[in-house]
C-alpha cells in the first residue's frame, strides 16, 4: 500500500490516532473518511451557513509527503467552489499550508483552517483570478457566481453523498445520505489560534473508529481458519 511506503511507521500511527480521534470529536461542519492509504486523507465539508457555499457539500484530499509532519500537506478541493484561494485544479492557497506550517498543529487544525477559507476568503492571494477579481469589485457578483457554483456541483454530491470508491474505503456502513447539521458560523480568523469547536455529532454511519482502535490491541491468537481484513492485520502491526 502506498501510504506504508510514503510514511514511516511512527507518523502512521500518530496520523491513524488522528483520524480516529477527529471520526469521533468531528469539527464543526467536517466529515472525515478513511481509506486504505493513510497517506491521502479525504474529508466532507458542509458549506458554512451565511456564505455562498451554504447547503453544498465539498469534498476534500489531503495528501501527506514523506517528510510530514515536518512538510504540510497539500489540500484540494475535489468538489471545487468557485473560490479566490481555490485553483481550477481545486489546489488551496492558504498560508498555514505553506509559510505558516508547524509540525504540532494537525491536521485538525488545518482542517477547520480551509473550513474558514470558505468564510473568509483572501482575494489579494488569489489562485482563481477570476474569482478574486469579482470579489474585489462586486461582492454580490462573486456571490452570484459562488453559488451557482454551489448549486451545480456540491448540491449534486450533497444528494448522492458518494464514498470515495468500494475500493478505498474502509468500513463505510449504511449509505443513509446524513450529512451534518448546519451550524451558524462565528466569526473566523486563521490567523489566530484556531480552538476546536464541540462535536456537532455523532459518525455512525462510519466505522472508522472501531478500525484504528484495533491498532493498540493485542491480535489474539486463535486456531480457527476465519477470514480476518487483510487492511485490519496491516493496521494491528503499526
Amino acid at each position: 500500500m502506498s501510504s506504508y511506503e510514503n510514511l514511516p511507521p511512527k507518523v502512521l500511527k500518530e496520523v491513524a490516532k488522528e483520524l480516529n480521534n477527529l471520526v469521533d470529536t468531528p469539527p464543526e461542519g467536517i466529515r472525515v473518511l478513511l481509506n486504505d492509504d493513510l497517506s491521502s486523507i479525504f474529508a466532507d465539508i458542509e458549506g458554512p451557513v451565511g456564505t455562498p457555499y451554504e447547503g453544498g457539500l465539498f469534498r476534500l484530499k489531503l495528501v501527506l509527503s514523506r517528510d510530514f509532519p515536518l512538510s504540510p500537506p497539500k489540500g484540494y478541493f475535489m468538489t471545487k467552489p468557485f473560490h479566490p484561494n481555490i485553483a481550477n485544479n481545486g489546489e488551496i492557497c492558504v498560508n498555514t499550508l505553506k509559510k505558516d506550517w508547524k509540525p504540532t498543529l494537525g491536521l485538525r487544525h488545518v482542517l477547520i483552517v480551509i473550513r474558514c477559507l470558505l468564510i473568509e476568503p483572501f482575494p489579494e492571494s488569489a489562485l482563481n483570478e477570476h474569482a478574486g477579481r469579482l470579489l474585489m469589485e462586486s461582492y454580490e457578483e462573486y456571490a452570484k457566481h459562488a453559488r451557482l457554483h454551489t448549486s451545480i456541483h456540491a448540491m449534486k454530491h450533497k444528494a448522492k453523498n458518494k464514498a470515495i470508491s468500494e475500493s478505498t474505503v474502509v468500513n463505510a456502513g449504511p449509505t443513509n445520505d446524513a450529512v451534518l447539521p448546519s451550524v451558524p458560523h462565528a466569526p473566523c480568523n486563521i490567523n489566530k489560534e484556531i480552538v476546536p469547536v464541540p462535536n456537532v455529532g455523532s459518525m455512525e454511519n462510519v466505522g472508522i473508529g472501531v478500525l484504528l482502535k484495533k491498532m493498540d490491541a493485542p491480535a489474539k491468537v486463535t486456531n480457527t481458519k476465519k477470514k480476518v481484513d487483510p487492511r485490519k492485520k496491516t493496521l494491528r502491526r503499526l
